[in-house]
C-alpha cells in the first residue's frame, strides 16, 4: 500500500534517500558502509545485492537473455535493456533540472546532474575522509588507494577499468565491433554515447541554452563557446554605454 500511496517513511541519514521498507533501506545502506556479503565463486568479486551477483554470473556464462527488438543487442539484465531503450532509442526527456532547466531521460541522470549545482557528495570512503559526488568516483578511489575491489584488465593492451562494461566498450575498439546503429542513416558506432552524440544531427532537441540571450544549442561545447562570446559583447556594451 505504501507503493500505491507513495509513502516512504524510512530515510537514509547519509544521503536523505527515502524507502518504503526496511529491507530496501538495509540493501541501500551497503552503498555507504561498503558491505558486500555476496561473493562470486569464480573470481571472488563481491556484491552488495544478490541480484547484482546473479547478473555478474551471467558475465562468466555469457548468458544474455534480454534482447532489444530494435537493434538486436542482448543484455544480461532486464534493467540494462530498459536503460538501453531509454538512452539509445528514445528522445523523451521528462525530467528537468530545477536550477538550469536541462532535460534528462531518467530520474537518476537528473539526480547526478543536480549535484553539480548543489555540490553534494553523498559517497564517502570508509578508510579516509574523502567524499565523492558519484559512486563510480568512490569505487575508483577504493581500487587505486586501498586496493579494494577488482580491476578489469584488457588482454590486448593491459589497460585497467573499474567496470566490466567499460572494458567491453574498450575491447570493441580493438576488434572494430560497432553494435549501435543509427535508425536514420544506418551509420554504426562502438558505444551508445557515440550514437547519442551522432543522433543530434537528425534531431531538433536543444538541451543547452545561453543564460544571457536564451539562444539554445544541441551540444554543450557549442553553448560554452557562445556564452564566452555573448559575455564579451555584454561587457563591451557596458563600456560604451
Amino acid at each position: 500500500m505504501r507503493i500505491h500511496l507513495g509513502k516512504k517513511p524510512i530515510e537514509c541519514t547519509v544521503c536523505s534517500k527515502r524507502f518504503t521498507s526496511l529491507r530496501h533501506f538495509v540493501a541501500h545502506s551497503r552503498i555507504h558502509n561498503g558491505e558486500k556479503p555476496y561473493k562470486c565463486h569464480m573470481c571472488d568479486k563481491t556484491f552488495s545485492h544478490s541480484g547484482s551477483l546473479n547478473i555478474h554470473m551471467r558475465g562468466h556464462t555469457g548468458d544474455k537473455p534480454y534482447k532489444c527488438s530494435l537493434c538486436n543487442k542482448s543484455f544480461s539484465a532486464s534493467g540494462h535493456l530498459q536503460q538501453h531503450n531509454r538512452h539509445v532509442h528514445s528522445n523523451i526527456r521528462p525530467y528537468d533540472c530545477p536550477y538550469c532547466g536541462k532535460l534528462f531521460k531518467t530520474n537518476s541522470e537528473l539526480k547526478r546532474h543536480v549535484r553539480t549545482h548543489t555540490g553534494a557528495k553523498p559517497y564517502s570512503c570508509k578508510h579516509c575522509s574523502e567524499r565523492f559526488t558519484h559512486y563510480i568516483q568512490l569505487k575508483r578511489h577504493l581500487l587505486e588507494s586501498n586496493n579494494e575491489g577488482t580491476f578489469f584488465t584488457c588482454h590486448i593492451c593491459r589497460k585497467k577499468f573499474s567496470y566490466s562494461i567499460s572494458l567491453e566498450k574498450h575491447i570493441r575498439r580493438h576488434e572494430g565491433v560497432k553494435p549501435y546503429v543509427c535508425c536514420e542513416c544506418l551509420k554504426r558506432f562502438c558505444t551508445s554515447g557515440e550514437l547519442k552524440q551522432h543522433q543530434l544531427v537528425h534531431s531538433d532537441i536543444r538541451d543547452f541554452a545561453c543564460g544571457f540571450c536564451a539562444t539554445s544549442f544541441k551540444r554543450k561545447q557549442s553553448v560554452l563557446i557562445h556564452v564566452m562570446t555573448c559575455a564579451y559583447k555584454l561587457d563591451l556594451a557596458e563600456v560604451f554605454a
